[in-house]
């Protein structure tokens, strides 16, 4: 009986006559280039399928580099935005310390020739209230200071020394009801005297006759009367000037030169005969401790 599937070669023989092929292919195709051509086309045949086959690896590979670059990105504009706002930091201290240096070059390089001593001090607070004006500095009775004291800053006068402690003094202001000071005009040497009335802008000058040679706008400097303040720091400016009719004396009012509430750094004034009878007295110092501005 016939069966059916007749038995080929073995398996054994099919692989060796298979692999004597492919190697003899392969000899004749590095020896003598025979399947260049067809190589050819079947890289054109396979490209396409290659290229669908690489596109999702492409397309993850883009994905994760966007990803990366947004989060590179994100990160240095972070540190960009730090760096600019230390820099701003910088910058605004520079502007600080470029007007204080402006401030300090005013004080040392006055036009005015300074024939005595004279110290720059800090302002280290302002007490203010409708019954005193004072301001707390940071020199005392180490650094020579005295009671009675003559300060200015670059625009003119400030105050008086009214209290010394070891390290701090206080300084009354010139707008203080308390205080009062000599001056002349400096257009024509008329003299009066100046008072603080309490307000920022105002200052007093009494018992002025109704036909006195004074005008609005014009300056009041020291006058050296009184052997206190030095003479020709500015004081004041003339800004009103009334007579009415049957009044012994004008109404009279100036408004400081300085700015009063604004001085950072002020300057100590020596003088070469100091008042005899301000004596030197060393307050408490619990009273010099710094208050809140």
């Amino acid at each position: 009986m016939k069966t059916i599937f007749t038995r080929g070669p073995s398996l054994t023989l099919r692989l060796s006559i298979v692999v004597a092929c492919c190697v003899g292919l392969l000899v004749a195709d590095s020896q003598f280039n025979l399947f260049s051509s067809i190589r050819i086309y079947l890289n054109s045949i396979v490209s396409p399928i290659q290229y669908v086959a690489d596109a999702p690896q492409k397309m993850f590979n883009s994905l994760s580099d966007s990803v990366v670059t947004k989060q590179t990105l994100a990160e240095r504009n972070e540190q960009l935005e730090k760096e600019n706002m230390h820099l701003k930091a910088d910058r605004l201290l520079l502007t600080q310390l470029q007007r204080e240096n402006q401030q300090l070059r005013e004080l040392l390089n006055s036009k005015r020739q300074f024939k005595n001593k004279r110290m720059i001090t800090e302002v280290m607070s302002l007490r203010s209230d409708p019954f005193t004006h004072q301001l707390l500095i940071d020199k005392g009775a180490t650094d020579g200071v005295y009671l009675g004291q003559p300060v200015i800053n670059e625009q003119g006068v400030v105050g008086q020394v009214s209290q010394v402690g070891s390290t701090t003094s206080r300084v009354v202001l010139l707008i203080d009801a308390s205080h009062g000071i000599p001056v002349r005009v400096q257009r024509n040497d008329a003299v009066a005297v100046v008072h603080g009335s309490g307000a920022w802008d105002k200052l007093k000058v009494p018992f002025i006759q109704s036909n006195a040679d004074i005008e609005v706008g014009d300056v009041l400097v020291t006058s050296g009367l009184g052997g206190r303040f030095p003479p020709g720091y500015p004081v004041a400016t003339i800004s009103q000037f009334e007579y009415h009719e049957g009044e012994l004396y004008a109404t009279v009012s100036a408004t400081p030169v300085a700015d009063l509430d604004r001085s950072r750094y002020l300057l100590l004034l020596w003088n070469d005969n100091p008042l005899a009878d301000a004596d030197l007295t060393l307050d408490d110092p619990e009273l010099f401790d710094v208050p809140d501005k």
